[in-house]
This record gives structure tokens, C-alpha cells and sequence, in this order.
């Protein structure tokens, strides 16, 4: 188990980029989220991935969450592919594309794209809540030979999603946390 350190980009720039993206994707209500948990807050990660220009901007400045040793970005169905594709265009690093479950035809592939075995991946997704897609993803990865020792996000919702991961040896990265965009 790693040592908890929550790795989170701030600043200035990103007061502005948080309003956006609070302001584009935060819904109230009453929301199941994937842990199962109820929750009366959402973000609907679809409408700052769906938004170009957004998107883009989130992209540039998680660059700068993106360790030096990675070789290849690994982003998680179905969220975290529109992330590791702007990701990737932004720090020129391969991407590889991670189904929940490897599909039964054609390749029958867990990850499709980049090659993952015995190479550093970084695991990217959206939004993290508990952690259990990021982990359950990640057990898979490593089981057929990638290197993972870091995940990256946009929005840490800070439910347990880093300490869940730090048990499976994983540093999360976040761009924006959830106080991030209660201040924006």
C-alpha cells in the first residue's frame, strides 16, 4: 500500500477551467452512482467531454499531471476514452482503449490500441468516486504484463476513490476535486 498523497494541478487557470466545468456537467437531484451509493449531486461527464473546446482545455492542463515515465495512456470505458484521446493528443503518448470486459469477438481484446505489456501505463478516466472501475481495471491491465503506477482524472470526487486505489499501489492524479468546483 502506497503512502496517500493526492496529486492535484490548482491554480489560478484552474478556477476558471472548474466554473466551466461545474457549470456544463453539475446536476441536482437524486443519482445512483456506480459504487451504488445515492448521492444528490452529479457530474455528467458527458457535457464537458461532448464540448470540443472544454475537452481540449481539460486535456492541456492534465498534460502536467502526466508523469515522465509513462509509455502509454490507458483510458477507461466508456468516459475516460474521449479523455485519453485529448490526452494523447496533447503529450503525443500512445493510447490504449480498456473495455470493462474483453469483448468475444473479432480481437476479443481487453485493450484495444497501444500495445500495454511491459510498458508503463497510466490509467485515465473522468470522474472517480470510490475507485472500483480504476481498480478493477487496473487488476487487469497488470494481469496481462502493464506497468501501473498512477491514474489520472478531471474530477476527484474524494469518496475514496484515492485511497482505494493507494491500496492497489496507485497514486491518483486529479486536474479538479470536487471542493475545486463547490469554490468556482
Amino acid at each position: 500500500m502506497l503512502p496517500l498523497t493526492r496529486w492535484h494541478a490548482g491554480g489560478v487557470e484552474d478556477i476558471d477551467l472548474a466554473r466551466r466545468v461545474r457549470d456544463v456537467s453539475r446536476l441536482s437531484g437524486r443519482f445512483v452512482l456506480r459504487s451504488g451509493r445515492v448521492s444528490e449531486e452529479y457530474f455528467d461527464k458527458y457535457q464537458f467531454e461532448a464540448d470540443p473546446v472544454l475537452l481540449d482545455a481539460l486535456a492541456q492542463r492534465m498534460a502536467a499531471l502526466v508523469p515522465d515515465r509513462v509509455e502509454v495512456l490507458a483510458g477507461l470505458e466508456m468516459g475516460g476514452i474521449a479523455v485519453v484521446t485529448a490526452l494523447g493528443r496533447r503529450t503525443g503518448l500512445p493510447c490504449a482503449f480498456v473495455r470493462k470486459a474483453a469483448k468475444s469477438y473479432g480481437t476479443a481484446r481487453l485493450a484495444e490500441g497501444a500495445e500495454i505489456a511491459g510498458r508503463r501505463v497510466l490509467v485515465v478516466e473522468d470522474v472517480v468516486t470510490s475507485g472500483g472501475q480504476v481498480v478493477a481495471s487496473s487488476r487487469q491491465l497488470r494481469d496481462l504484463g502493464a506497468r501501473i503506477e498512477d491514474a489520472v482524472c478531471v474530477i476527484d470526487r474524494r469518496e475514496g476513490g484515492s485511497e482505494a486505489l493507494s491500496a492497489e499501489g496507485i497514486r491518483l492524479r486529479a486536474l479538479l476535486t470536487r471542493e475545486d468546483l463547490e469554490r468556482a
